[in-house]
């Protein structure tokens, strides 16, 4: 899991925005990963039914590597688990084993998106649907692995067919409005999440952090804050927006001192 870091200029909390980090240690102000797209733990499952699954879906993949569901299950429990390098290990030898299976392929572009390695997750994630049978949800991770790369332009071509595929579909909404957050357009950042927000009738707990996050960006630490208490009790709520104005104040004393000085005389 990628982390912000304060050591990092306010522009490169990019690096976080699609891949479930947090703000070292900020609960509500780490955008979310993929927003459902990725994949992650049932909210349901306790982290001792996590390990227990992994332990027994571990134990069936190994008993027959070539079992394409053995494999996929597995490679999605250690995925939830945060193992995200012995997810893609697993997942690569189940595409070699078994070559062209479009689901394995497609859980091994998300694992790789996961594990950082951005290029290699949109090229597999390329063969994990068709021109004929397109599948929103790989190609929305298609988008965010472009978003990591720089592409955003690109990445937004994304998002665009994904949603001719599935209108309104909150995760899109949401990885596109992160998307404009890379770029550093805040209030088109904001625009599309308060979409995504009010495109279900059960809204996302990632999208709406991702939204007080954006807000909070934008210097509206109040407005941030309610949003943020809809999930948080208030004290960690204010916690987290106090913990956004330091980190916006320490980038600004930064870009201060680097400004270059005028000549005098």
């Amino acid at each position: 899991m990628r982390v912000f870091s304060l050591a990092r200029p306010l522009t490169s909390i990019a690096v976080v925005a699609l891949l479930g980090a947090g703000l070292a240690g900020c609960k509500t102000f780490g955008s979310q990963d993929i927003t459902g797209s990725l994949g992650s733990r049932p909210a349901t499952q306790s982290d001792a039914d996590l390990h227990r699954s992994v332990a027994a879906l571990g134990e069936r993949y190994r008993a027959n590597p070539r079992n394409a569901d053995a494999a996929l299950r597995y490679g999605q429990a250690l995925r939830a688990n945060g193992q995200h390098a012995q997810a893609v290990a697993v997942l690569q030898q189940a595409t070699i084993a078994i070559p062209n299976n479009k689901p394995l392929l497609a859980a091994y572009g998300r694992a790789l998106a996961e594990n950082g390695d951005f290029q290699a997750a949109f090229d597999t994630l390329n063969l994990a649907h068709t021109p004929e049978n397109p599948d929103w949800r790989i190609l929305s991770v298609q988008g965010a692995a472009l978003d990591q790369l720089g592409r955003h332009d690109d990445a937004r071509r994304y998002y665009a067919s994904a949603l001719k595929l599935a209108p309104g579909e909150p995760a899109v909404l949401s990885n596109w409005g992160l998307s404009y957050m890379l770029s550093k357009d805040l209030p088109k950042a904001e625009q599309m999440l308060r979409q995504a927000y009010g495109a279900g009738s059960n809204p996302d707990v990632r999208v709406r952090h991702n939204l007080a996050l954006v807000v909070g960006l934008q210097g509206r630490f109040a407005e941030a804050e309610d949003i943020a208490r809809r999930d948080l009790p208030p004290e960690e709520a204010a916690a987290n927006v106090a913990y956004l104005k330091g980190m916006l104040a320490r980038d600004q004393r930064g870009r201060t001192a680097s400004a270059p000085v005028a000549p005098r005389g």
